[in-house]
């Protein structure tokens, strides 16, 4: 390594680059699952702010297991909006009516609702205090570069640290900067549409009640938040997403209005307004020598199943629960039979929610009368059979396929 570079004199098992939600509760449950006997560093500069994210997201039922196993949940559960029931309907902008052709309850078992919807603020602030108190290495830099050395892969970072580690955990969003420099290709596209994502606050209680309105230029969702709140995930085109998110607040809140719907009485924008381009892009291999990829660094889908978040707590569940198994065993765990079962795990189940997003997207999103017959009398059809709604719902809370411990609730 280059000279003048100071060598960390601490020993690390693993060194995860970025610490969002997948990032940190990696951190937390490898600390736990191995009683603190693997040293688990996380590198990422915007730490200190965080905390500071005014977004929303949902947690599947099987994600909000992995966080009671992980001791975080009791944290966040008063600022936890369970979503009660869900609606999905399907028409144009303009429609007086939107006749709804899918409904789904929102329980998979008596008082277990499939999802909760929670900001972001509080639940990356619940992981970081979970992990200082399981004695994660918190470090406020970014990882520049990494290099190889026998048995280990050395970390640059920007504070001009070198930092080896056995396995190198890139956690570190879609524009990964650790997946570049192991030169692992992505495959997908860009779409043409981007998300707008904003709180309102609504005059009259949603009921933990969930709307899915699929509109031609793509889905509103309508996601319930603790109050009389909501969190809106609305597509449209780039172009006209970049309009709608710089009008003045009065011209937004009619647009936002004219989608939304009355039944909610008057409507108030009670946060941020953002435009993020959406695309669905999955790396060709999930991991490279000593290198696995999690999380949006993996895989970045489209919104429409609100399944983001919960792909990458499913990829932390399955890597943790591989490398603890190898560790236990006296197996390096940046070995390659680590990496590769990690692997194994998770590429089949991203491919195939990839496909199925952007089918869906494809078909839901678009002007054609054809479609819309098809896909409504589709919609129709399914209501009208419990068992496939049954198993549509545990499919959404992540409990279907070759589930991990910690997604059933069990510690590592």
């Amino acid at each position: 390594m280059v000279s003048d570079m100071t060598q960390a004199h601490s020993k690390t098992d693993i060194l995860i680059a970025g610490g969002g939600f997948a990032g940190l509760a990696l951190a937390i449950a490898l600390r736990q699952g191995s009683e603190g006997g693997l040293s688990v560093a996380l590198a990422d500069p915007a730490l200190d702010r965080a905390s500071g994210d005014p977004r929303a997201s949902a947690i599947a039922a099987a994600a909000r297991r992995l966080f009671e196993t992980i001791g975080v949940w009791d944290a966040i559960a008063a600022d936890a909006q369970p979503i009660l029931d869900m609606v999905i309907t399907d028409s144009k902008v303009g429609n007086a009516m939107r006749p709804t052709f899918l409904t789904f309850d929102g329980e998979i078992a008596p008082g277990e609702p499939f999802a909760h919807m929670i900001e972001n603020g509080p639940m990356i602030a619940a992981l970081l205090d979970r992990a200082r108190a399981e004695g994660v290495d918190l470090r406020p830099f970014a990882i520049r570069q990494f290099a190889y050395d026998p048995g280990r892969v050395t970390a640059t970072l920007s504070d001009g640290t070198a930092l080896p580690a056995r396995l190198l955990v890139a956690a570190d969003g879609a524009r990964s900067v650790i997946r570049e420099q192991a030169g692992i290709a992505s495959v997908g596209w860009d779409y043409d549409q981007a998300g707008i994502v904003t709180t309102i606050a609504h005059e009259r209680d949603h009921n933990g009640r969930a709307e899915e309105h699929f509109l031609p230029p793509g889905p509103f969702a309508i996601l319930p938040l603790k109050g009389k709140r909501s969190s809106i995930v609305w597509t449209e085109g780039r172009d006209e997403a970049a309009r709608l998110v710089a009008l003045p607040d009065a011209e937004f809140l009619a647009e936002l209005e004219q989608r939304f719907g009355l039944h909610l009485g008057d409507l108030a924008i009670a946060g941020q307004r953002r435009a993020f381009p959406l695309g669905l892009h999955v790396a060709r291999s999930f991991i490279a020598e000593r290198i696995a990829l999690v999380g949006d660094a993996a895989h970045v889908i489209h919104p429409i199943a609100g399944q983001g978040l919960n792909m990458g707590l499913r990829d932390i569940a399955a890597l943790a629960e591989a490398v603890i198994d190898s560790a236990r065993l006296g197996i390096d765990v940046g070995a390659a039979s680590v990496l590769e079962r990690y692997q194994r795990w998770r590429r089949f189940d991203t491919m195939a929610m990839g496909v199925a997003t952007d089918g869906l997207n494809r078909l839901f999103s678009n002007n054609s009368d054809v479609l819309r017959l098809f896909r409504d009398v589709g919609l129709g059809i399914v209501d009208r059979m419990p068992n496939l709604k049954d198993f549509f719902i545990r499919e959404a809370a992540g409990l279907t396929g070759d589930v991990p411990k910690l997604l059933k609730g069990e510690a590592l």
